[in-house]
């Protein structure tokens, strides 16, 4: 048995308080090398009175990787506090203790030794990682506001164009969507069934795109003003809609107040604290603009730290006391007046946690559900310890699916590999509030990575709907919208309904019911693997929860492949599937959604 591959960290993502009596205990160990685990606990204080020692529980084998195993036990018991161990059996006949202190040939004796045993010492709590549970009920909608809907033409920029009147973007169009576009359009994301509405950045900037922020306490005025977003806001939670805003702290724009002091009187500047300057002079937005060219060919060496070297997005120096306070008050000023749900905070891995968890306290001091969510395209381990953000922009998850499915890099068993990893990483509960898109403002469109092929789209959306945490759709994607990368990824709703994908769109709504009607076991049940056939590029995903399932079979092979029914299955949703009786015969990139009770 290869013990060094044993892994094990209490308090931590392998040893957590999920929820109030329910302790989930992870263990690793090397692929296909253990038989079964064994796990002893108890109370580290009645060790002698109680003899619990000689006692063990079976843990479950949860998932595999192309290199690990990993173990589960929810341990139910009303306790507060808990020392424990692993019996590990290994498949050549061996079996050992680990704990606290290394790997052990297996001796009754040994366990006899309090200190030996790992330790939770005391479960606090106010230690849980709480996770918003509205969240976990949530499907969201991405809007990027100025491509939305023109709702008020009086607010129009300068030069604004005729609505979708370009077939290629340049990031300097303006075609006038504003909040009240948005506010004319809740009756149709409710028809959809959208309870969360996500919006790109709303507050004054120069842009289109608005992460070049101005202005962080108005609204930007060819967007609305404050009454008008109140009125928004207050008329979406009427429908049970939540409202989360982009926060834009790593930067901001060099027309604010607060760069236009230091480039008008640079070392001078009671603003110079706030970034992140090297040397002076340093320019004004003005001269970034009259110089564009020079400024971007020198990108790299500017005298002051940026976002990813765009010259008119200073960095923003939140270590600094002063900016806490300014980035923090308009954080705060934005639940207390207006009742936003939540913030998406933007290129939230380049602040410094220290920040990240002022802003947590912040925030959920006055409103104790709110959430925060992290725009981190990579493994985020450190942001999601329960103290700073609550689930990101899940790019790593969501990545991996759009490999298998759109893109064909990968074969079916390294998904489900690299998508267990994922789920070792984090805290269920974590998971169960991850945001969950195929595609966003940052990327291209998934009709477009999937070369127009409408099956393969919805085969790609249904099986990320049966995920962890919770989906997203991005403007116009339930219509058939297509676009490249950014900006041609921004481009205007289609309203006109013949130039919509109508089929697209009724698709979506009864994935969006499909989420709501299964809710307790697509949010909470746990995930596994039913079927990988690589050479048939067959999937097969389950969501269980006590004695109900959900099983998603996908094929994305190029034969029909047959799934046999038993009579306690049931189709609730199928795409390319010939349902007949006993059995489902898929169409390649069709899929089939069953549920049934467990014997």
């Amino acid at each position: 048995m290869e013990t060094a591959a044993f892994y094990h960290r209490p308090e931590s993502e392998y040893a957590y308080i999920y929820a109030p009596g329910h302790v989930h205990i992870r263990l690793r160990t090397k692929k296909g090398d253990v038989a079964k685990v064994g796990f002893i606990q108890g109370d580290p204080f009645n060790l002698h009175l109680r003899d619990w020692y000689q006692e063990e529980k079976e843990m479950e084998l949860l998932s595999s990787t192309d290199l690990h195993d990993y173990w589960l036990i929810d341990t139910d018991e009303p306790v507060k506090r808990m020392a424990y161990a692993f019996h590990v059996y290994g498949k050549d006949g061996s079996d050992v203790i680990y704990n606290d202190r290394g790997v052990f040939p297996y001796l009754k004796e040994q366990l006899t030794n309090s200190g030996m045993y790992f330790r939770l010492p005391y479960f606090h709590e106010t230690d849980r990682f709480k996770a918003p549970d509205w969240v976990k009920k949530t499907i969201w909608y991405q809007i990027f506001p100025e491509r939305f809907h023109n709702g008020d033409e009086d607010n129009d920029p300068e030069g604004v164009l005729e609505w979708d009147s370009k077939t290629e973007l340049s990031t300097v169009d303006f075609y006038g969507g504003d909040i009240q576009g948005i506010l004319d359009k809740l009756d149709y994301l409710e028809d959809l069934g959208i309870n969360g509405i996500y919006l790109t950045p709303i507050f004054t900037a120069p842009s289109n795109h608005k992460y070049d922020t101005t202005d962080y306490y108005e609204i930007d005025p060819h967007f609305g003003d404050k009454a008008l977003f109140r009125e928004f806001v207050e008329e979406a939670h009427k429908r049970g809609m939540r409202v989360m805003l982009d926060a834009v702290f790593n930067h901001i724009g060099a027309e604010s107040t607060q760069w236009r002091d230091v480039a008008q009187y640079q070392e001078d500047s009671r603003f110079k604290e706030w970034f992140h300057i090297q040397e002076y002079p340093v320019p004004s937005a003005e001269e970034i603009q009259a110089h564009g060219p020079h400024y971007m060919e020198h990108a790299e060496n500017l005298p002051y730290e940026t976002y990813a070297y765009v010259p008119m997005m200073p960095k923003i120096n939140t270590h600094n006391p002063e900016v806490q306070e300014y980035l923090l008050n308009i954080a705060t000023y934005w639940i207390k007046e207006f009742d936003i749900d939540g913030w998406r905070l933007d290129v939230a891995n380049e602040v410094d946690h220290t920040f990240w968890r002022k802003f947590n306290e912040a925030c959920l001091s006055l409103k104790s559900d709110f959430y925060i969510l992290g725009e981190i395209w990579t493994s985020s381990r450190a942001w999601l310890e329960g103290d700073e953000f609550h689930g990101v922009m899940n790019y790593s998850l969501v990545g991996n699916i759009i490999d298998y499915f759109v893109g064909k890099s990968i074969p079916a068993r390294k998904m489900a590999n690299v998508m267990n990893e994922q789920l070792a990483q984090y805290r269920k509960q974590t998971h169960e509030t991850m945001f969950n898109m195929l595609d966003s403002h940052d990327t291209a469109r998934v009709l477009t990575m999937a070369e127009g092929d409408i099956d393969l789209v919805k085969s790609t959306l249904a099986f990320m709907f049966l995920m962890h945490g919770s989906p997203c759709i991005y403007y116009g994607t339930e219509v058939g919208m297509m676009g490249g990368p950014d900006p041609q990824c921004r481009r205007c709703m289609i309203w006109d309904e013949e130039k919509q994908d109508r089929s697209m769109y009724e698709f979506t709504k009864e994935l969006i019911q499909l989420r709501k009607e299964y809710q307790p076991l697509l949010s909470y049940g746990m995930l596994r693997w039913e079927l990988v056939l690589d050479e048939e590029k067959i999937v097969g995903v389950r969501r269980d929860l006590g004695d109900d399932e959900i099983i998603g079979y996908f094929n994305q092979g190029y034969d029909d492949f047959e799934i046999p029914h038993d009579e306690s299955t049931k189709v609730v949703l199928h795409h390319l599937s010939n349902e007949a009786e006993g059995k489902s015969v898929i169409a390649p990139n069709g899929f089939t959604i069953h549920t049934r009770r467990q014997k």
